[in-house]
């Protein structure tokens, strides 16, 4: 029988039990030094990221933001490049299309449609007009 009061209750994932050490602490409980860093894209947004204290060359220069999805710059003076401000994310059906031409999309509907009335699964009224 598990007792109501778990010694697991107000822990989180990841932290250890008793040895002073985890991920985010170094080997005698310090914690290890972090330094907050900023990004702006061209839309103006701004994104707050903390690293851990590393040489300037480790420390990426181009992020993505957060909110549009753009490249974000380090420097908000000269945000990163505003040609990828059209570009945003892609969907689904834009990688589609990159791969596939429209015929090949054709040839594939034509295909899947040949199946479903060999299995006979579509309606009948379907059937005629496709």
């Amino acid at each position: 029988m598990i007792h109501p009061t778990s010694g697991f209750r107000g822990t989180r994932a990841g932290a250890t039990a008793g040895t002073g050490t985890s991920l985010e602490s170094g080997e005698h409980g310090n914690s290890l030094p972090r330094i907050r860093i900023s990004y702006w894209c061209a839309k103006g947004h701004e994104t707050q990221l903390v690293f851990l204290k590393l040489p300037e060359d480790q420390i990426p220069a181009v992020w993505d933001c957060r909110r549009c999805g753009v490249a974000a710059a380090r420097d908000g003076a000269a945000p990163a490049d505003a040609d990828s401000l059209e570009d945003g994310y892609k969907s689904h059906l834009e990688y589609v299309k990159e791969r596939r031409s429209s015929q090949d999309a054709e040839d594939l509907l034509a295909g899947a449609v040949e199946k479903l009335r060999a299995r006979s699964v579509l309606p009948d009224e379907l059937l005629r007009d496709a």
